[in-house]
């Protein structure tokens, strides 16, 4: 039987996202973990990897230019509707979206669009379980399509191994690799701030989730930190049936467990044991 998947979004980041992942990890017993915030991965952090093993990940492909055979007759710049060739036939990669027309158009062969590598897939193995990460070159884009290629290794590693769930620390935003981390997964938790702006994130991620139907939990992080901004987001949940399975208030353990390069639950489990964070996860698994 496939692994059961329970993604962790929010709607920016610096909300507690991978905190809150990191807590869930040692209340489940036969997980693959799944680091899907390409842009800033940071789960392993706090975990001890060995048998690292990596492979590029080639984004969307770039031309390359043959200036032997190159008669500048222009076509190439013509025929570009994004602006990413120069009249004197150079090309401008960050305007780039590999569409090929001036491979297509030159008359000569100079064109040839070649692999471009954006960045690196990982696996590995931890203590918690086998591990599936990626980073994506600072400024390249395809992060929807990367966030998918971690997400299928991450089931490849759990068919190997038997695991029976995935745990996916997601992207956070609403863009395509906040898409990509949810799509077909078994629940949704969303992580939120009671600040004004931790509103106006929990609107648009459960507008983007309501759109997948899957079955949704809210975390209340640093539930404290304002007394109107939660009541705000109480009043929010309450009146679009969404439920806060969990509220967290300010710790300075968690902190101090993230210094210490500890999962939160091992390093302060009373307060865990407080929240009913063993309740929240069988939940999860439910």
């Amino acid at each position: 039987m496939a692994a059961k998947e329970i993604a962790v979004v929010s709607g920016k980041g610096g909300t507690g996202k991978t905190s809150i992942v990191a807590s869930l990890i040692p209340y489940f017993d036969s997980l693959v973990l799944a680091d899907c915030d390409v842009d800033a991965p940071d789960l392993h952090i706090l975990l001890t990897e060995t048998d690292i093993e990596a492979e590029n990940f080639i984004g969307l492909q770039r031309p390359v230019l043959d200036a032997d055979k190159c008669i500048q007759c222009g076509k190439c710049a013509n025929s570009c509707n994004f602006g990413a060739i120069t009249d004197d036939i150079e090309f401008k990669l960050t305007k780039c979206e590999g569409c090929g027309v001036c491979e297509y158009v030159c008359p000569v062969d100079a064109i040839s669009l070649q692999d471009y590598t954006v960045g690196k897939i990982f696996t590995s193995v931890t203590k918690q379980g086998e591990m599936a990460r990626a980073r994506l070159i600072p400024g390249e884009e395809t992060s929807g399509r990367l966030v998918a290629e971690v997400r299928k290794k991450a089931k490849e590693l759990a068919q190997k191994n038997m695991r029976d769930w995935i745990l996916i620390d997601g992207s956070p935003g609403i863009a395509c690799n906040v898409i990509s981390s949810i799509t077909g997964v078994s629940k949704v938790v969303i992580v939120i701030e009671p600040t004004i702006s931790g509103l106006h994130d929990l609107k648009r991620v459960h507008e983007l989730v309501t759109s997948f139907d899957i079955d949704t939990l809210v975390v209340l992080n640093k539930s404290d930190l304002s007394a109107n901004g939660a009541k705000e987001i109480e009043a929010y949940c309450q009146n679009n049936e969404l439920d806060i399975a969990l509220r967290i208030p300010f710790k300075e353990s968690m902190v101090e467990a993230v210094v210490n390069k500890q999962l939160p639950p091992v390093y302060d489990p009373e307060f865990f044991k407080e929240l009913g964070f063993g309740a929240f996860a069988q939940r999860l698994k439910s």
